[in-house]
């Protein structure tokens, strides 16, 4: 399959400018997708662009990566109902710096290979641009008419917010990057999500009206879940490719969720797995849907390719703890900072050590911390040996809770009947 026949099959493709697929079949292409700095971290919305990227560069062609560091400071109104806080200087020269590091780790930026991926920031060229220059070069060449009829632009004046004229020159700010690109840098395509259609096509125009050039763009889907829920949320929040701001295991879990509708989508999307490997593990899911077969391959490949084998294998682990059958010594393997991963979101009560040091009876804990509302409830689910601690089912022999049950000198995991579990902290 060539690139853009691939890219169709995967579903990541929605809106292709003509001659597009002719130009990456006749010549190496030079592409680029921009990037939104309001964060020091993309989240797995950015996923999409960034595997745009990674296609293109597999198949020979060059990617580039542009941060909108000017951009950033304007905002965008596509999808938006409502105009965004704008960032200082300061915070986005951090949030940038954060972005090149995480592209660092999908792309190859060796300056040897012909095909290197690069990364540019508009405020480069935009710092030092005079309103003045920029109506004069930009400006004159779009008409008001043009920019009116962009849908971004209709939804913001029809809403009840209307639109700021800030936001209103966004277009032709992202479209003069595309004209900056395609002089200084030959780069001819332009790829982005389909809510961004209307600003690159400015693009297209800006190049044709100024310079007589042709240039080409595509656009991928937005993604959405099957049942209607955003893509990428949870009560939490945003799902980071951040470590530090969504763990590797709560990240292996968003997928891991996943129904399986949307394992079925998001597996060609976001995966490198060959298109005759997915359609094996389609079948084979398909002949047992209960083995949940297509989401522990996506969540799989995607822990993976976003952060480590080492953070796989940690966060398989993790899931045997809470859902399936580990045992104590898995348990033990882990330090402090991977159990509390493990934990997050798993009701906590607290305790003092001088009670464990002098020997906490098990009724009266349970009890005393409500994982029971009584003590007869919780001596009946202890002598019907539905109770166990540290991933060890207990009997009626163990009658009193020490230091010695600790785990890292501090925690004790409690596990009342299948899928209840407390996490008990000393202090």
């Amino acid at each position: 399959m060539t690139l853009i026949q691939e890219l169709r099959w995967r579903g990541m493709i929605q809106d292709i400018m003509p001659g597009t697929e002719e130009l990456f079949d006749k010549e190496q292409v030079s592409g680029y997708i921009g990037f939104d700095p309001t964060s020091d971290s993309l989240h797995i919305g950015s996923l999409v662009p960034i595997l745009l990227l990674v296609h293109l560069q597999k198949a020979g062609h060059k990617p580039f990566a542009l941060v909108g560091g000017a951009t950033g400071m304007v905002g965008d109104p596509s999808g938006k109902s409502e105009e965004r806080n704008l960032l200082s200087e300061e915070t986005l020269a951090f949030n940038i710096a954060g972005v090149k590091k995480q592209l660092s780790h999908f792309l190859d930026f060796d300056s040897t290979q012909p095909n290197a991926a690069e990364m540019v920031n508009n405020y480069d060229w935009f710092k030092d641009f005079s309103f003045l220059s920029f109506i004069r070069e930009a400006g004159k060449h779009i008409t008001v008419n043009y920019m009116m009829a962009k849908d971004s632009v209709k939804k913001r004046l029809e809403g009840d917010t209307g639109m700021s004229f800030t936001e209103f020159t966004y277009q032709l700010i992202q479209g003069y990057d595309f004209y900056w690109l395609f002089k200084n840098k030959n780069c001819k395509v332009q790829m982005g999500g389909s809510d961004q259609w209307g600003n690159i096509t400015t693009g297209t125009e800006l190049i044709r009206r100024k310079m007589g050039g042709e240039a080409y763009a595509f656009t991928c889907p937005l993604i959405k879940k099957s049942d209607g829920g955003k893509f990428g949320k949870t009560e939490k929040g945003n799902i980071w490719l951040d470590p530090t701001k969504t763990s590797p295991y709560q990240f292996y879990q968003f997928w891991l969720n996943a129904s399986d509708e949307d394992a079925k989508t998001w597996i060609k999307i976001f995966t490198l797995l060959a298109p005759a490997k997915i359609d094996a593990l389609i079948a084979e899911h398909d002949l047992a849907p209960q083995q949940r077969i297509l989401q522990k391959a996506l969540a799989a490949e995607l822990t993976k390719f976003v952060h480590s084998e080492e953070d796989l294998n940690f966060a398989v682990r993790a899931t045997e703890i809470l859902f399936g059958n580990a045992t104590t010594e898995v348990l033990l393997s882990l330090n402090e900072a991977q159990l509390l991963q493990v934990m997050e979101g798993v009701p906590t009560v607290n305790v003092t050590l001088a009670q464990l040091q002098e020997g906490y009876d098990l009724v009266s804990l349970l009890a005393d911390t409500q994982i029971f509302p009584s003590k007869g409830e919780a001596r009946k689910m202890w002598q019907a040996g539905g109770l166990s601690i540290n991933k060890e089912k207990i009997n009626t022999e163990f009658t009193t809770v020490q230091t010695a049950n600790l785990l890292q000198g501090k925690y004790l995991l409690i596990q009342k009947g299948k899928k209840n579990y407390y996490l008990v902290v000393a202090s």
